[in-house]
């Protein structure tokens, strides 16, 4: 048994395990990075870069197709599906390719190929003949997609967006499990291909939206385009040859059946765990096996283990899972003198068209008695218009004491872009009115979000009347 000592043991090189690894070394201690996978971040390999490729192909195609309203006229359009299918990989490949020199660049007595699994807190057994005896542990293994069961049977052609990237062209048809991140972006994108698309939603979830009325609003453009069948269950996927034939259950009981080349599942992803044995640790452990942990420090209880990035579940998204693996490193490195950080403001887009985004703190964890509401609806925003990009609704609240901006929900053209700025307001703490204050261009989208945060505003002051009025009345009472 060869055996390793290291100060911080790192499990994974994806985001988080790398952003821990530079943690570790900037605090000029060792540290091991452990990666049984292949290298390469989720991000650049199966995530964010492929699939906005994938993206930009189909944006092309529906501009091309939809020019007739603008008085443009372009006749036959044609997707070439192997040529759409090998640029995104090449390009992909590019991106992983800047990850692997980053890997490259690590130091070969710093990296260890191969799964590892705890004997008991700070000592790792990676393969059958390698001991590492760490003095603390980071656990940054990521996420994977869940499959359900039901469609366990369906060999290759169930896939996960993984498999996705790997198409050689497009295929005919595809069902969709999700209308998730995942689910909506691939979904219209394949969609606007050409390829014959369905959407399925159990639930009336769509894009992690949690307003009712962005939500509706997004439900609404979204229908104008897509075959999305919310509120509807699949009861049976059979594979039948090439193809597989699924029936469904929709919202008021009726059933009906379909032939797919392919189906798609975007059903979330759960953390990977299950090969680490964490039943060898001190950690409380919960029925999903998932440790319980600090989301301030990122720690397991007082042991000298961490966990970062998509394996912790608090927000699977990229910037996020490198501040993680910032946070669970340089508190390795700092063990037993942990401290808890201060969070960059939430934000979150999903890249369909209209574009969803959540900002600050999510409309379900608002307490709707303390806050007031801005909206704009933009069909009839003037520079949304212009574009004919005009569908969507964006809400912004805040706290009807002080105006401090606490969040937004949002459904629109563009709106990657309004949800840095309104990130960037709501870590700076700034209320409706600071944020008037700012300049707003002629003519923009971003004349939309002036319009929903006049509204908070005027709501505020009217609160504050109200308020006023309230306490006169008590007194004059007296």
């Amino acid at each position: 048994m060869k055996e390793l000592e290291t100060d911080v043991a790192i499990i994974g090189a994806g985001t988080a395990g790398l952003s821990a690894y530079r943690a570790v070394k900037t605090a000029g201690q060792r540290a091991l990075l452990i990666e049984g996978g292949p290298y390469g971040t989720t991000c650049a390999r199966v995530g964010c870069m492929p699939s906005k490729l994938l993206i930009a192909a189909a944006e092309a195609a529906h501009g091309a197709a939809h020019a007739a309203a603008f008085g443009v006229h372009v006749e036959g359009v044609r997707v070439d599906g192997a040529q759409v299918m090998a640029r995104v990989r090449s390009e992909r490949d590019r991106f992983v390719g800047f990850v692997l020199e980053s890997v490259d660049d690590i130091p070969d007595e710093d990296k260890l190929r191969g799964y590892a699994r705890f004997v008991s807190d700070t000592v790792l057994a990676v393969g059958d003949d390698i001991r590492v005896n760490a003095s603390r542990v980071v656990i940054a293994t990521g996420s994977s997609p869940y499959v359900p069961p039901i469609y366990a049977e369906l060999g290759d052609r169930v896939v996960v967006n993984d498999d996705v990237f790997e198409w050689k062209t497009l295929p005919s048809s595809v069902l969709v499990i999700g209308a998730g991140v995942i689910g909506l972006e691939l979904g219209q994108a394949l969609a606007r291909l050409g390829v014959r698309v369905r959407i399925v939603q159990r639930s009336a979830s769509l894009g992690g939206l949690q307003d009712p009325k962005v939500r509706e609003s997004a439900r609404q453009a979204f229908e104008e385009e897509l075959d999305l069948c919310m509120k509807t269950e699949v009861l049976k996927a059979t594979r039948t040859g090439e193809g597989v034939s699924v029936e469904f259950r929709h919202e008021g009981g009726q059933v009906s059946s379909d032939t797919f080349d392919y189906v798609l599942v975007a059903a979330g992803r759960r953390p990977n765990l299950e090969k680490l044995d964490l039943h060898n640790i001190s950690a409380e452990l919960d029925d999903r096996g998932m440790p319980a942990y600090d989301k301030d420090t990122l720690q397991l209880g007082s042991l000298p283990v961490f966990i970062a990035g998509d394996v912790n579940g608090i927000l699977p998204i990229l910037h996020e899972a490198a501040d993680d693996g910032h946070i669970a490193g340089s508190n390795a490195a700092a063990y037993p003198d942990v401290e808890a950080v201060v969070r960059r403001s939430p934000m979150a887009v999903v890249f369909s068209e209209p574009q969803l985004a959540q900002v600050g703190a999510r409309f379900c964890d608002l307490n709707q008695q303390s806050i007031v509401c801005g909206e704009v609806e933009f069909s009839n925003q003037g520079r949304s218009r212009v574009m004919l990009r005009n569908k969507g609704m964006l809400r912004v609240y805040a706290e009807r004491s002080t105006g401090r901006f606490l969040g937004a929900e949002m459904a629109g053209p563009s709106m990657e872009h309004i949800a840095h700025l309104l990130a960037w307001s709501h870590q700076q703490g700034l209320t409706v009115g600071q944020m008037l204050q700012m300049p707003f261009y002629h003519p923009v989208v971003e004349e939309g979000l002036r319009t929903a945060l006049r509204m908070a505003a005027k709501r505020q002051v009217e609160a504050d009347l109200n308020y006023v009025r309230e306490c006169e009345q008590a007194v004059n009472k007296e």
